[in-house]
C-alpha cells in the first residue's frame, strides 16, 4: 500500500513529460539517494526504506511511494519536496495573452481628478 500518492495533469506531450520526469527523478534521486530503472513509461525506484513508481502518461503523471517504518515519520517533508518538484516541472503553463496593443486596442491615459482649491 502506498503512503504517498500524487497525480498531476499536464499538457506537455509525452516526450516533454518524460524529459521532465527524468529531471525530477535525477533531482529527487540525489536528494533522497534513490536508484531507479525505466520500463517503458514507468520509472521504478527503491532504496532501503523506500520503493515506488512514477508513471508518465500523455496527459498526466502519477507517483506512488511506499515508505518503510523509519521514514514514515518523515512522510510530510518527503511528500512536500516531491509535490514541489512535480508542481514546478509539470505545472500547466498559462497560454500567453497578446498585449492590448497587439490586438489593435488603443490605450488611453486617465485624466487626474481636479484638486480642490485651498482656502475656500
Amino acid at each position: 500500500m502506498a503512503d504517498i500518492e500524487i497525480h498531476r495533469a499536464h499538457d506537455l506531450g509525452m516526450k516533454a513529460a518524460r524529459a521532465a520526469a527524468e529531471k525530477m527523478a535525477d533531482q529527487l534521486g540525489r536528494k533522497f539517494d534513490l536508484k531507479g530503472d525505466w520500463s517503458g513509461n514507468v520509472l521504478r525506484f527503491e532504496r532501503p526504506g523506500v520503493s515506488g513508481s512514477l508513471t508518465v502518461g500523455e496527459k498526466d503523471v502519477s507517483l506512488s511511494v511506499a515508505l518503510g517504518f523509519l521514514l514514515k515519520a518523515m512522510k510530510g517533508s518527503i511528500e512536500s519536496a516531491v509535490k514541489h518538484e512535480m508542481d514546478k516541472l509539470f505545472a500547466e503553463k498559462p497560454s500567453p495573452r497578446p498585449s492590448p496593443k497587439a490586438e489593435g486596442e488603443k490605450t488611453t491615459a486617465k485624466k487626474a481628478a481636479p484638486r480642490p482649491k485651498k482656502g475656500g
